[in-house]
């Protein structure tokens, strides 16, 4: 047989997939995965629709459910979808039309929406395809339509006409409300995360002001409170963006009590462009405040908006600034980060056709949004700056500050290479080092005080692990300068000895270790120790913690001994009333090992840094994304859900079970 034969190619091995059939073999294509995300993704499927609704004036509730039996109802009291005949598909109604084919919609043209946030998706059909069972019911012209699928999108029950529309406020109620069963055999699982969509809808909310969407779980798993008789959590939003600046700042103290606000629109080729803007300024240091939407999507990414904004914010300010005389003639202009310094701004833009870009579909490509944007903010910015002196001076003598600041910090960064240039190696003396080399083999402890230190060092492998002492608790670098960060001692060394650089520098090809320990007392102090380390590296350090080179080591908090042979050791209080819920009778002693200076060093081998032996110890803080979610908080985007975990809240990644 000839190559040519045995490998024959033809029209008849090319495969047409038909209708809804693509998308249940290759689901990854529509909903970006099988698993959680995608499964939360045909909610927002569904729900996008129902915001279309309220973004076009017709609908001022959306209510969703998780039942019992695992299905996701979303009812909303806009127009319901057309249900008389479509004119291309003449033996489908528009509405068996919309569930079963694909991109079919009112958005894509045509009077049905000027704006639509569903452009960044696939439509209420791909929600169809990829589950068991689909129910809808239509309220429209005062009759209610049912019609029903099942088998991943298959027409079951006809679209039919079931009675009158229940009469709400003495008018026929209007709206559309789908319920869905996800596909257990599409889903790697098919239970709903109440939080997740609890912590989306919220932010809908806060992005359509007046709008209402209340959820509610009735599963029996569930652990929601609400004062609610009928279980549901609300939320509205009158004042929109605006609330949703004061939500962000809300654990903040703000530089001023006012949230500024403006708007603008216009017209394009007959394409709608609208934008408002929310903006607060607070006390603190960091200057990525900035969140971005577009038709109700968050632009993770930025984009043409966001860019506009930057460009005139910078631009205002600094005119403001000179012509007020707080900016003098031998003063250079403030840079945009001195200006966004501490800024909680939301940007929310809705564009007739948006042009979205990247992998993810996270930044916004059109050029005029861009234009909008820049113009009104120059326009309404400068008004805004005027009507309202005091607060103006109060920002711009925050952007002032953070300039000289940003100089400082150059020239202590400058100090830092030079020190490292003439000390050779750099090290810091108090590092007791390791003797491999390769940096996937070596790991760093850092451990508190001295006395941790003499320890630790007793303890260690010589070979493979690094013993490094710090003073006490670090400067909390959420709430200091950089160029007081790069002052502190304590910082130096951490920086020196990992010898990766920090912040925009950093450069993981070049860390010593591969794992970087932070090994602090099991007490109170312990964990604010903790808190303050992980708040370094996320913000200075970041790709260590992304790579999974950034670890928490989990001390004992007790020892007890079983017999003449055997210690136990506990981790922490609810693990010693666990042990004495088990042994009621027993009368041993327990030893509190609050300190780790106060363990022997084969204690501290045997329960903390015995490489063979780490069953109490040592989760990378991206295994513990396994269990608790915790990567998504620290990579997100909400930076004082994340602010809040590592400030407040890091405490509680040791205490997980893994």
């Amino acid at each position: 047989m000839t190559a040519t034969e045995s490998s024959s190619y033809g029209a008849s091995d090319i495969t047409v997939l038909e209708g809804l059939e693509a998308v249940r073999k290759r689901p990854g294509m529509y909903i970006g995965s099988t698993g959680p995300t995608g499964l939360h993704h045909l909610v927002w499927e569904v729900v996008d629709n129902s915001v279309d609704e309220a973004m076009a004036g017709h609908c001022d509730r959306i209510d969703v459910t998780l039942t019992e039996d695992g299905a996701c109802e979303v009812s909303d009291d806009g127009r319901g979808i057309p249900v008389d005949k479509h004119p291309k598909y003449e033996d489908l109604t528009a509405a068996e039309v919309v569930l079963t084919v694909l991109h079919a919609g009112g958005k894509f043209g045509g009077e049905g929406y000027k704006v639509s946030g569903g452009l960044h998706g696939v439509g209420i059909s791909v929600v169809n395809a990829l589950s068991s069972r689909v129910e809808v019911e239509i309220d429209r012209d005062g009759t209610r339509h049912a019609m029903s699928f099942g088998d991943g999108g298959e027409l079951k029950d006809r679209l039919v006409a079931t009675g009158d529309s229940p009469v709400v406020d003495g008018e026929a109620h209007t709206g559309t409300t789908v319920r869905f069963w996800p596909d257990p055999t599409i889903f790697d699982e098919v239970e709903f995360r109440f939080q997740t969509l609890l912590e989306r809808f919220q932010m809908m909310a806060f992005l359509n002001r007046g709008l209402e969407i209340r959820v509610r779980d009735q599963r029996s798993s569930s652990t929601v409170e609400t004062e609610d008789p009928d279980g549901w959590v609300s939320f509205k939003y009158d004042g929109g963006i605006i609330d949703f600046v004061r939500h962000v700042n809300a654990s903040k103290e703000a530089l001023f009590g006012i949230v500024g606000y403006f708007e603008g629109a216009e017209t394009i080729d007959d394409n709608a462009h609208e934008v408002e803007i929310a903006f607060q300024w607070n006390t603190g240091f960091n200057s990525d405040g900035l969140h971005s939407f577009a038709n109700g999507i968050a632009t993770r990414e930025g984009g043409m908006h966001e860019q506009g904004f930057r460009t005139a914010l910078t631009r205002t300010v600094n005119s403001y600034a000179r012509d007020k005389g707080i900016l003098k003639d031998k003063d250079d202009n403030l840079q945009g980060e001195d200006i966004r310094e501490g800024l909680t701004a939301i940007i929310s833009a809705r564009i007739g056709e948006p042009q979205f870009e990247g992998q993810t579909k996270s930044k916004l490509g059109n050029v005029s949004m861009r234009s909008l944007v820049e113009r009104v903010t120059n326009e309404r910015l400068a008004e805004w700056l005027e009507e309202h002196p005091g607060e103006a001076k109060a920002m711009v003598t925050k952007a002032t500050n953070a300039a000289r600041a940003r100089m400082a910090a150059s020239d202590a960064r400058k100090a830092i290479r030079s020190k490292s240039l003439l000390d050779g190696a750099g090290m810091p003396d108090k590092l007791k080092d390791c003797s491999a080399k390769e940096p996937e083999r070596r790991e760093l402890f850092i451990v508190e005080g001295d006395s941790a230190g003499g320890s630790a060092v007793r303890a260690r492998d010589p070979e493979t692990q690094a013993i490094l002492p710090i003073r006490g608790k670090i400067l909390n670098v959420e709430r200091a300068r950089i160029d007081k960060m790069l002052k502190n001692t304590e910082v130096q060394t951490l920086i020196t000895a990992i010898g990766a650089g920090f912040a925009d520098e950093f450069d993981i090809e070049q860390a010593r270790y591969h794992k970087v320990i932070l090994l602090a007392d099991a007490d109170v102090d312990g964990s604010h120790i903790r808190t303050l380390l992980l708040t370094f590296f996320f913000r200075q350090m970041r790709p260590l913690v992304e790579a999974g080179f950034v670890y928490i080591a989990q001390p004992p908090l007790y020892s007890t001994k079983v017999s003449n042979r055997e210690t136990v050791y506990l981790k922490d209080d609810a693990a010693k009333d666990a042990f004495m819920a088990e042994r009621p009778n027993y009368t041993k002693d327990f030893q509190r090992l609050k300190g780790l200076g106060e363990m022997d060093w084969d204690e501290l081998r045997d329960t903390t840094m015995d490489v063979g032996s780490r069953s109490l110890l040592q989760v990378s803080v991206e295994q513990a994304a396994i269990a608790d979610d915790v990567m998504s908080i620290l990579m997100g985007d909400d930076v004082e859900q994340r602010k809040n975990f590592i400030v407040t809240n890091a405490r509680e990644v040791q205490n997980l079970d893994f």
